[in-house]
């Protein structure tokens, strides 16, 4: 079951770099009496994930701030090694946006966005999505319906929504 609006997103750790190599980050101390952007999409270092999705909400990074949003945060299926390196190469960890790694797709499959498309070495990955929770409390939800595409959720498109 995909999650919507007014759903209670479901608690996980995710994996993050911290200072001494790979540390777990409840995503429920993250949401708590927060107001969240998550986004989610297929994968590190892919076509429209790096050359749009991210740098959307690197564009749009302040101007979420200004509608009040506490922290924004980038999912996907990969490894905290791999997602350190990408946040570095695109610039989403200079801008301040928090990159997670899922790396067994247990919380994208929880909230039903996981996909798997073997042709392109898609096994088990995120579907493109945007979301703003409050308190841990879906209060937007832009999930993708094309694939390679990346227009409802975009940053720009969560800053018209809020």
């Amino acid at each position: 079951m995909t999650i919507g609006l007014g759903d209670r997103l479901p608690g996980a750790d995710l994996l993050r770099m911290g200072p001494d190599g790979p540390e777990k980050v409840s995503l429920d101390e993250i949401l708590k009496g927060r107001r969240v952007v998550i986004f989610g999409l297929p994968g590190a270092f892919t076509g429209t994930c790096s050359t749009a999705h991210v740098p959307s909400f690197i564009r749009s990074k302040e101007a979420l701030r200004a509608k009040g949003i506490d922290e924004v945060l980038c999912i996907s299926v990969n490894d905290p090694f791999v997602m350190r390196a990408w946040g570095e190469a695109t610039g989403a960890t200079a801008a301040g946006i928090t990159l997670l790694g899922d790396p067994g797709c247990d919380w994208v499959s929880a909230i039903g966005m996981e996909f798997s498309n073997p042709d392109r070495g898609f096994i088990r990955r995120c579907k493109r999505f945007a979301l703003m929770a409050e308190d841990g409390v879906v209060k937007v939800w832009h999930p993708e319906e094309g694939t390679g595409t990346c227009d409802i959720s975009g940053g720009e498109s969560m800053v018209e929504a809020l």
